[in-house]
């Protein structure tokens, strides 16, 4: 009797066990969509909070934004910085910003413009850029227009010409939303933050000053802002942030956009470019945010029936 009375409490143990573990999934889920809190950075001033619309569980990128998105960095930051880990079929990828499910009315009926190597607006966007490729039966390099399957090219041949151009090497763009902390929030801060540089600071020529850059100006302040110990005199502090040699991309109506009601301005241009280099970094977060939802979904229903199990299997015992 008493081992029996053992068996059945091991048992009863056993199932809650397996409630447990299959509830722990959804409170781990839960606390995931919810999102994760980024660290505050970028530089010393916190990064401005944007309502992205690709934020929450149930987000999603703004199709049009993306577009928009990829014209800002087609027309005024591809001139310094690369996407080398983005080739032009991405764009027509399922989620992408050129994705189509059919094509418009008036192609042939044997072109699949869900497949983005037969995307016209992929091809068309892939065209415009000229490709090194090569060598040819000379043994020449030589240049050619772009296809789907190329990847976008660097605006420099090498390193060394991207410093005598800039001073140093433009950081690519490719995971920059990621890469940063605060993400697209650090960009839209960056793009939309450059500042005069306080009056009590010299930052000298060819650099300009932002205070969401990370940096330390402590060594900028002007001498006759210190003490004889070489420290801040009273009512002096170190500006927050940075300098960097990129002076501010963006200005108002640098960037023309087909819909007349969407403000050509630096803010938007901003939000524009972040949504699009948040896709660039995260190209498949609305198909895993659906996965997650469903297997969310999936473990509430399995917990529920498992614990429904559990009471209906030892509801004779605990009378």
């Amino acid at each position: 009797m008493i081992i029996k009375i053992l068996v059945m409490k091991m048992g009863k143990l056993s199932i809650k066990r397996v409630a447990l573990s299959a509830l722990l999934p959804l409170l781990a889920g839960a606390l995931w969509t919810g999102g994760v809190a980024q660290a505050s950075g970028g530089g010393t001033r916190e990064p401005v909070e944007v309502e992205w619309s690709f934020n929450g569980p149930f987000g999603h990128y703004d199709k049009a934004a993306v577009q928009r998105g990829f014209q800002v960095y087609k027309q005024v930051c591809s001139s310094c910085h690369s996407l080398k880990f983005v080739a032009f079929r991405h764009l027509g990828e399922k989620g992408g910003p050129f994705h189509a499910d059919k094509c418009p009315a008036g192609f042939p009926d044997n072109i699949d413009c869900a497949n983005p190597v037969e995307n016209p607006a992929v091809k068309a966007i892939a065209a415009e850029y000229d490709i090194v490729d090569g060598p040819d039966e000379s043994g020449d390099m030589f240049t050619r227009p772009g296809t789907p399957a190329d990847y976008f090219p660097n605006p420099y041949p090498n390193k060394q010409m991207a410093i005598l151009a800039n001073g140093v090497v433009p950081p690519d763009l490719s995971l920059m939303a990621k890469a940063r902390a605060g993400g697209p929030d650090y960009i839209y801060s960056l793009l939309t933050g450059f500042e005069e540089a306080p009056d009590h600071v010299d930052i000298g020529p060819g650099v300009y000053y932002n205070p969401y850059f990370p940096g330390d100006l402590s060594s900028a302040i002007k001498p006759e802002y210190l003490d004889e110990h070489g420290h801040p005199k009273e009512g002096i502090h170190v500006p927050e942030g940075g300098v960097l040699k990129m002076k501010p991309p963006l200005v108002d109506n640098i960037v023309d956009y087909a819909d007349e009601e969407i403000p050509e301005t630096v803010d938007q241009y901003a939000k524009d470019v972040g949504q699009f280099l948040m896709w660039v970094a995260e190209p498949k977060m609305e198909s895993r945010k659906q996965t997650g939802l469903m297997v969310l979904v999936y473990l509430l229903i399995f917990g529920g029936i498992v614990y429904a199990s559990y009471r209906q299997i030892w509801s004779k015992d605990e009378h």
